[in-house]
């Protein structure tokens, strides 16, 4: 065939020659199972116990800490560092909501941390970056006086409450609902009158259960309920079906109830005027406690706060309370919930606030119904669209509401579930116990918690429903200098 071709001018190409392999380099040597018997090469003389566990891919992350959970959208305040994953962690509550791929159903925070690990600068940090987002912030009672500072960074004044200070809030103020009310319908009226005279039995439902005789609370009945609300519909003029409604205050009510009205007394079922005032003894002097106790000239007149919703913050500072003991501030607590839930009723679409309530433990060991009014304002986030943000040094201060077993701590434990975030910053180990019952938490979480949490300031466990989060919280210097907490330790020192 060769010649063949070469007789047309072509030649066949010749076969290459075929080179000896080469072996290459290995890139890992084998070890032997024990390691290798030289010096420094970590030989043993048996081999390491292997433990063996069968689990889903659900499971994995709580046994193999290093296999980080799903990672959430890039949306939101960016808060700091993901240790697990490397990359930015970011907070968006309201859009977690929405997001089907997150676990949330609420946009509900809670922070619990010891004091001295970053749970104050978290707070602070989280409200100034969701302000970039369009949301505003709404401080319902500043006990320490610590946003003052970031306050004055936007360019608002916050107000101050306190014996003595010209500020006064109404708790029974209508808000925004009283606008255009002579315009409504009778039907779209008296939808109105339900929310606010619901509002307002919760809030006087929780200041009287405030009240104490001996160690038990003073009780709030169905019969109560029925007496406040037919003398908060005389005041208004709502009972007369007057047009345009009056705002009342507790002063009044209280007034009233000491002084009933024939038509008042009728209505509540009573036979005459003595068998009103015997019946409501009780009621009568809680309330009266309320007009002329440590709390005098607060929240006992109409409003004289001025408050510029479209403004980024607002704060309402209580830390002049001090001096007059827990409940006072507990009480103060609650009747600014109510106000500050009665501007929120009617908010525009669009208008999103994240609602810090500081302290919170104070509202709640006031009892029962104290606890009651803290559960609704934790429920009615979803409808707001605000994001209630409520900071506690322990889940046990949760069941300082009452006695064990109580119904106040039962209503308490439930506000956990109410809120699908959880900020856990660092804690001694003897909370360990608290955070594996109250919360579920793992071993491994509740070590993180106890452990890594506790070896830096900043750092916390978010919870984002089922997934834990381990993250570093980094501050820019001028949000270092906003958030600092130290400056009377530091004055002091």
């Amino acid at each position: 065939m060769s010649r063949l071709l070469s007789d047309f001018g072509h030649e066949l190409p010749s076969i290459p020659q075929q080179l000896p392999p080469v072996q290459e380099g290995r890139m890992f040597r084998p070890s032997p199972r024990n390691g290798e018997r030289r010096a420094g090469r970590g030989w043993a003389p048996t081999s390491a116990p292997v433990s063996l566990w069968r689990m889903t891919s659900d499971q994995a992350p709580v046994f193999w800490p290093f296999i980080s959970t799903p990672g959430l959208p890039p949306t939101g305040a960016q808060m700091g560092i993901d240790m697990l994953s490397g990359g930015a962690f970011y907070a968006d509550p309201l859009g977690w909501v929405l997001d089907d791929d997150v676990p949330v159903t609420n946009s509900n925070i809670f922070s619990f941390g010891k004091p001295g690990r970053g749970k104050s600068a978290t707070t602070k940090c989280f409200c100034l970056r969701m302000i970039d987002f369009g949301y505003r912030v709404l401080i319902l009672g500043d006990t320490k006086d610590e946003y003052e500072p970031l306050c004055r960074f936007l360019g608002v004044e916050p107000f101050a409450i306190g014996p003595g200070l010209p500020a006064r809030i109404n708790p029974l103020s209508f808000g925004p609902l009283l606008t255009g009310w002579d315009e409504l319908s009778p039907q779209e009226a008296q939808a109105r009158a339900t929310i606010v005279f619901s509002r307002w039995l919760t809030l006087v439902r929780g200041l009287v259960g405030s009240q104490r005789i001996g160690e038990q609370r003073v009780p709030f009945g169905p019969t109560d309920e029925v007496v406040v609300k037919a003398a908060l519909q005389h005041l208004t003029g709502y009972a007369a079906g007057h047009t345009r409604m009056r705002e009342t205050t507790i002063p009044e009510l209280w007034h009233l109830l000491d002084n009933p009205t024939k038509d008042l007394i009728a209505e509540c079922r009573y036979s005459d005027e003595r068998h009103f005032l015997d019946a409501t003894r009780l009621l009568r002097d809680a309330l009266g406690q309320l007009v002329s106790g440590a709390l005098a000239g607060l929240f006992d007149d109409h409003t004289t706060v001025d408050v510029d919703w479209r403004a980024p913050i607002q704060s309402l500072s209580l830390s002049r309370l001090d001096p007059l003991g827990d409940e006072a501030v507990g009480i103060a607590l609650t009747c600014l919930n109510s106000w500050g839930r009665g501007m929120r009723e009617i908010a525009p679409a669009g208008d999103l606030r994240v609602v810090v309530r500081d302290e919170s433990w104070k509202q709640l060991r006031l009892g029962p119904e104290a606890v009651k009014s803290f559960d609704a304002d934790l429920r009615l986030s979803r409808r707001d669209g605000d994001i209630q943000f409520a900071v506690a040094h322990k889940p046990s201060d949760l069941l300082s509401a009452g006695d064990t077993g109580s119904q106040a701590v039962a209503i308490a434990k439930d506000l956990l579930h109410l809120a699908d975030i959880k900020i856990l910053h660092g804690q001694d180990l003897a909370v360990a116990n608290e955070l594996e019952t109250l919360l579920g938490l793992g071993p491994i979480t509740r070590d993180l918690v106890t452990g890594w949490a506790m070896q830096g300031k900043g750092r916390a466990l978010w919870s984002v429903g089922e997934r834990t989060y381990k993250v570093q919280t980094v501050l820019h210097p001028t949000e270092r200098r906003l958030t600092y907490t130290n400056d009377a330790i530091e004055g002091a020192a």
